[in-house]
């Protein structure tokens, strides 16, 4: 997850948010979308862009994912393409400018990093349409206060993160599980808590103690590799995950984009004794060689909702109605357990889908 988080609405009000957001998309793979040569698709003079956060479009994580909206949208839709990757914080205005400078109809920009260039862009180009990757624009009461031409995409991660702690517990061997973050942002904080909250109810139904190192629910602090760079630092990933596991925590949830690819190397290294879960797209598709130490994925559906937002630029249906992925809405997902499916128990499997059922529902709560 690169720098990547909404803006701060508290998961109250985006749980408001929820009931009115827009017509979900399908469930994403977050693979790269297929091309295929039998149709051909008419050609449009209508261009859609995007500026990448930093750690570019082929981060196996979140930059990645978002594009491959994109890559879908040209190879469905027929729209025309600009884009442009960002190195730094002072990148992000001048990129959004150069997209402007492109004659871009639509400008989707990917992360929370880039609302104030997003925000001050669509205000000064109002027959622009805008929409950026992990950021609402609202007050302090969650309400939208989005520019007319701005489109916020987020997504309720402490739901599949809280099936992911409930997974994780069962599978744990030492009685300790443990997660670490880039930075204390709040779209990586709401997966950390999220699988703490999974682990206190798996304890809660199961009666057992199994402890979260990393994360404190009550705190609402935990690990973070932290540093200039922490989402593009991955020694310091590898390094807080060796932490953990030599603290005993033998399932690691990594919340830290291309970082995160240390806690996969450390469980790959540890033969066996460690597994590390994967945050943003499945992880044995964008980091299919570590999928024997893969349980399963926090997933957030950000292609699916790129395209859709493209899409509805160029048929002239886009509003400033925020987005919100969620279980229900398939916008934010469990992945599946590639090679540990035999771990995991049907009894366990059975009570996920009785979990998932509950949150979709609104009778379990996911967050305080």
């Amino acid at each position: 997850m690169k720098k990547s988080l909404f803006a701060p609405i508290v998961l109250g009000a985006l749980a408001l948010a929820v009931g009115g957001c827009a017509t979900p998309p399908a469930a994403s793979t977050s693979a790269a979308p297929s091309v295929g040569a039998s149709t051909p698709v008419a050609q449009s003079d209508f261009k859609a862009c995007m500026v990448s956060d930093a750690g570019g479009f082929d981060d196996k994580s979140f930059n990645e994912t978002a594009h491959n909206g994109l890559k879908r949208a040209v190879a469905e839709l027929g729209v025309q393409q600009a884009e442009v990757q960002s190195a730094k914080a002072a990148d992000y205005a001048k990129n959004v400018q150069a997209m402007v400078d492109a004659k871009c109809d639509v400008i989707v920009t990917v992360g929370f990093a880039l609302g104030d260039a997003t925000a001050a862009a669509a205000k000064k180009n109002p027959d622009i349409e805008f929409a950026i990757v992990d950021f609402a624009y609202s007050d302090d009461k969650g309400n939208n206060t989005a520019e007319k031409n701005v489109k916020g995409l987020v997504f309720n991660t402490a739901e599949p993160s809280f099936l992911a702690g409930y997974a994780a517990a069962s599978l744990s061997q030492t009685g300790k599980v443990g997660t670490f973050g880039g930075a204390p942002y709040p779209s990586v904080t709401s997966f950390m808590d999220g699988y703490a909250r999974g682990v206190a109810y798996y304890n809660e139904k199961k009666s057992k103690n199994v402890q979260v190192l990393g994360w404190d629910v009550a705190k609402k602090d935990g690990t973070f590799i932290g540093g200039q760079d922490p989402f593009d630092d991955l020694p310091g990933g590898k390094k807080v995950a060796t932490n953990l596991m030599a603290q005993g925590a033998d399932v690691l949830l990594p919340v830290a984009g291309p970082s995160g690819e240390g806690a996969l190397q450390v469980a790959k290294a540890s033969n066996g004794k460690v597994s590390s879960l994967w945050v943003d797209t499945d992880g044995c598709v964008s980091q299919e060689q570590y999928c024997s130490v893969i349980p399963t994925s926090v997933g957030k559906a950000m292609d699916i909702a790129v395209f859709e937002a493209i899409k509805a630029a160029k048929d002239g249906s886009f509003s400033n109605e925020l987005y919100v992925g969620t279980l229900a809405n398939s916008g934010a997902y469990l992945a599946p357990f590639h090679e540990f499916d035999a771990k995991i128990s049907a009894e366990t499997k059975a009570e996920l889908d009785a979990i998932k059922a509950e949150i979709i529902a609104g009778t379990l709560k996911t967050t305080a």
